[in-house]
């Protein structure tokens, strides 16, 4: 016989998930990076080395001679520094043509790099172009390394722009009046680079808010000596009103208002840059323009999933108590007193396949209990086997492994009754729940009933994350579910059937790894009514490695991914399937799925938030989201009747169960696109299960 092939699992994704997830920390890294303003040191006064002309007035420094150059009397060398500004730059463009006066912009890498037009127009209306540094940090304390980093990345970025190099360099936070021995070395460095330093002696403050006339009067010189005035194209309205001002005031003074090198006159201050450089220049700004789309792309992005999030804590909080309301308030109009098949589908059970059995036959209502041994390799068909003896209302079926879908239809083939519970094989009931979900059949409309399953092992960290998911994702939402009449899922831990209008549908199908969702929404499909009943409880096994916790989301979610897209014509349909189509599984799959894909790089993005200046904004907003699922929380613990002590490992699962429940979805989506079949993962049970103290 020829071999059956493996099925196909997709591996080499998580190689591309990793590579995606580092571009994406080296892009954002590099947001950062280029996003923090620099801070300025604080002047020694020491004026040791410093020629007494580089600190009387505006001046242009060459290092390399060292030689000064000052500012002729009554001109104004016109500077623009910090730029360029995507909103205020090109009002400044329109001012200084306006009153046809050239200017020098000093750029700063990062915002030339982020907005390459701005330069290109810039050197086209006839102004010059200087560099302000990468990221505005002051080059006193720098050492000769980060200085070339810090000129050359820009120098980069203005080839990648403009196709130009520039020989003027305006270091940050540097004015005549604070130039000290420190700055003075600063300045010979920036000379071994090529540049020429301007000192301007007069700043019109406009970069602290101030209104117009304080920066109008900040800008106007005092007396008939020269000035380099700088100013800032990132300032707002009020610099671009001071300066429609100042520049007419100026020139009705006598005062020659111009760029640096024309002030100066400097021959050259820009030089075409080589072919490398500007295709190196294009390469860094292409980086740099991404990692600012990619930053405002995802930091939407976090905010959007914020919004979903409280949208959904918010409809939960209202729908959830009206749903328990309801509940409370309602009662069967009669009593349903027939024997219930309960069917117990089976494979290497062994561990607590007695203790299930047992609660089932210990039920306050009728039932027969059904074992169908789906091909067990264990022990299983032999302790159900030897309990026969001792209970009449109890059968065991055998059959070969075929998987849970074929044993369930086996047992529905040999239930004697119209209505049936299924549960798994490591589950115990309370005495009460079968009675409870099939007095919700007395309603003819309802097709199947769901109970309230909860977690029995929570005794370590891993079981209490899972108990507070139950509580407050599975079930809370279950009460949603109902209210909007779309249930997508019956769980097959616990969950009651009309026989016969599961067997209208086709019985159980193997089409998905999630049967009980699949049947559920073909039941609704069918025109049937879902029910909740949270007082049938039930106690599993949750499992108590992360390796089987994987294999069993694993296998849920890929189950239920296939589901949905088999009933996707829901949407179309109307009465049940079509709220199921139109409510349930938009819903599913957008807090299910859509928000589990993107919350690594949400998370990520984050992260690198909490290094920029909106850092208390994002640590807030973590906190507040932080806050809104504790909210919930409380509520779903009280409704269920739970002890609140679980919750003070929540926020630990936020930080550490929820990334694992990320990758189970991403495994799940590319799995999923690959078109791949899984296989049925059986998980291990140790057989440790006892109903938790509540």
């Amino acid at each position: 016989m020829p071999r059956t092939p493996k099925p196909r699992t997709p591996r080499s994704h998580w190689l591309l998930l990793g590579l995606v997830l580092l571009a994406i920390c080296g892009l954002l890294g590099l947001d950062v990076l280029l996003s923090r303003a620099g801070t300025p040191s604080t002047p020694s006064g020491s004026r040791q080395f410093v020629p007494p002309t580089a600190f009387d007035n505006g001046s242009v420094i060459d290092p390399r001679e060292p030689t000064v150059r000052t500012v002729p009397p009554r001109a104004v060398a016109l500077t623009f520094a910090e730029g360029p500004d995507p909103q205020w730059t090109p009002q400044v463009l329109e001012a200084l043509a306006r009153h046809q006066v050239h200017a020098t912009f000093f750029v700063t890498g990062a915002q030339a790099a982020r907005n390459p037009g701005l330069v290109r127009e810039i050197v086209e209306a006839g102004h010059e172009i200087g560099n302000h540094t990468l990221t505005r940090t002051d080059l006193r304390q720098a050492g000769s390394q980060r200085i070339q980093l810090e000129l050359q990345s820009t120098d980069l970025a203005l080839a990648g722009a403009a196709g130009i190099t520039t020989t003027l360099a305006q270091p940050p936070y540097l004015t005549s009046g604070s130039l000290d021995g420190a700055a003075w070395n600063s300045l010979l460095r920036i000379g071994n680079h090529g540049h020429q330093v301007v000192v301007p002696d007069r700043d019109s403050q406009d970069w602290r808010g101030q209104d117009t006339e304080a920066v109008l009067a900040a800008a106007t010189p005092r007396d008939d000596r020269g000035t380099v005035l700088l100013m800032h194209d990132t300032a707002g309205a009020d610099m671009v009103a001071a300066l429609d001002r100042l520049l007419p005031e100026l020139k009705n003074t006598g005062r020659q208002v111009d760029s640096v090198g024309a002030t100066f006159g400097l021959p050259v201050t820009a030089v075409p840059a080589g072919l490398l450089d500007r295709v190196a220049g294009s390469l860094f700004v292409g980086v740099v323009v991404l990692s600012a789309w990619l930053a405002d792309a995802l930091r939407a992005l976090l905010w959007a999933a914020a919004a979903l999030g409280i949208l959904r804590t918010v409809f939960v909080l209202v729908l959830a108590p009206i749903q328990r309301w309801r509940s409370r308030r309602w009662t069967p109009p009669w009593q349903i007193s027939q024997r219930v098949g309960v069917i117990v589908p089976a494979y290497n059970e062994q561990a607590g396949i007695a203790s299930t059995v047992r609660t089932i036959l210990a039920s306050d209502h009728p039932v027969e209990v059904i074992v169908v041994d789906d091909g067990s390799t264990d022990r299983t068909a032999e302790i159900v086997d030897r309990l026969r003896g001792r209970h009449p209302h109890l059968r065991l079926i055998r059959q070969r492994n075929a998987g849970k879908a074929a044993a369930l239809n086996a047992g529905l083939a040999a239930a004697r009754s119209e209505l049936v519970v299924v549960v798994d094989g490591d589950t115990i009931l309370e005495p009460d729940a079968v009675s409870r979900m099939v007095a919700h059949f007395t309603n003819p409309s309802v097709g199947a009933v769901s109970g309230n399953v909860k977690v029995g092992n929570r005794g370590n960290m891993l079981g209490r994350w899972q108990h507070i998911e139950y509580v407050i994702g599975f079930n809370l939402d279950r009460r949603v579910y109902e209210m909007l009449g779309c249930t997508p899922t019956i769980p097959g831990a616990l969950g009651a059937f009309r026989r016969s209008a599961v067997l209208a549908v086709g019985g159980v199908s193997d089409d998905t790894l999630a049967e009980d969702t699949d049947l559920t929404m073909a039941l609704e499909r069918d025109g049937w009514h879902m029910a909740y009943e949270e007082h049938a409880i039930s106690w599993t096994e949750a499992p108590a490695t992360t390796g089987q916790l994987w294999k069993q989301r694993y296998r849920w979610c890929y189950g239920t991914l296939q589901a949905a897209w088999k009933h996707r014509r829901a949407v179309l349909e109307r009465g049940p399937g079509g709220r199921l189509g139109r409510l349930g599984l938009p819903y599913l799959l957008v807090f299910q799925v859509v928000l589990q894909v993107i919350a690594p790089v949400v998370d990520v993005a984050a992260f690198f938030a909490l290094f920029t200046a909106e850092a208390w904004t994002f640590g807030l907003t973590w906190l507040g989201f932080l806050a809104m699922q504790l909210l919930p929380g409380i509520i779903a613990f009280r409704m269920d009747g739970e002890r609140l002590r679980p919750l003070w490992a929540l926020p630990l699962q936020q930080v550490v169960y929820r990334q694992l429940m990320y990758l189970v979805v991403v495994q799940s989506v590319i799995t999923a696109l690959a078109g791949a079949r899984l296989p049925w993962q059986k998980l291990d049970r140790r057989g440790q299960l006892t109903p938790a103290r509540r």
